[in-house]
């Protein structure tokens, strides 16, 4: 998709929330059941054709490594939304890309998950984001793709920013 295409593409949409500030505020949803034979939990993909994603305990925790580890889920969640942002914000800026990947690395203690000893911290402490770039990107290009691409990626953002979690128990 080129540059024109792509503007083309978001410009209704845009100007919609321009417009209609109150049509930009969407709710999203997940929903899982907990397999209690396996330790784990489903979660159907929809636009996967409904396939179902199984997530478990990673082999650190005591899992068989035949499930995917939510930590990875997690990596996978913000590389995929880094790597989505990109690509919209290359295109936006008109940038001469030929290909990019994103790896995302994370430190995780899983003493404190396993609650083996209360001072370790649960879950992932520090991640990594790296991205690699193949094309004619001048390095002032290569910086505002990187700073425009950190400030519209929604999973990084929530990640870097924090965000309220509520948990309940409903009958």
């Amino acid at each position: 998709m080129n540059r024109e295409t792509f503007r083309a593409l978001q410009a209704p949409v845009k100007q919609l929330y321009v417009d209609q500030p109150q049509r930009a505020a969407v709710v999203l949803q997940a929903e899982g059941e907990v397999d209690l034979e396996r330790v784990g939990c489903r979660v159907r993909l929809l636009v996967n054709d409904g396939r179902e994603l199984l997530a478990g305990l990673h082999p650190a925790a005591g899992g068989d490594g035949l499930a995917a580890c939510s930590g990875e889920l997690l990596l996978q969640a913000l590389i995929t939304c880094a790597g989505t942002t990109l690509a919209a914000v290359a295109k936006a800026l008109g940038l001469n890309l030929q290909s990019a990947s994103v790896t995302a690395t994370g430190r995780m203690d899983f003493r404190g998950t396993l609650g083996v000893d209360r001072s370790a911290p649960t879950g992932l402490s520090e991640i990594q984001l790296c991205f690699r770039l193949q094309g004619d990107v001048p390095a002032e290009s290569q910086r505002k793709l990187l700073e425009l691409t950190e400030r519209c990626c929604v999973v990084l953002q929530t990640l870097k920013n924090g965000v309220e979690v509520r948990s309940s128990v409903t009958c």
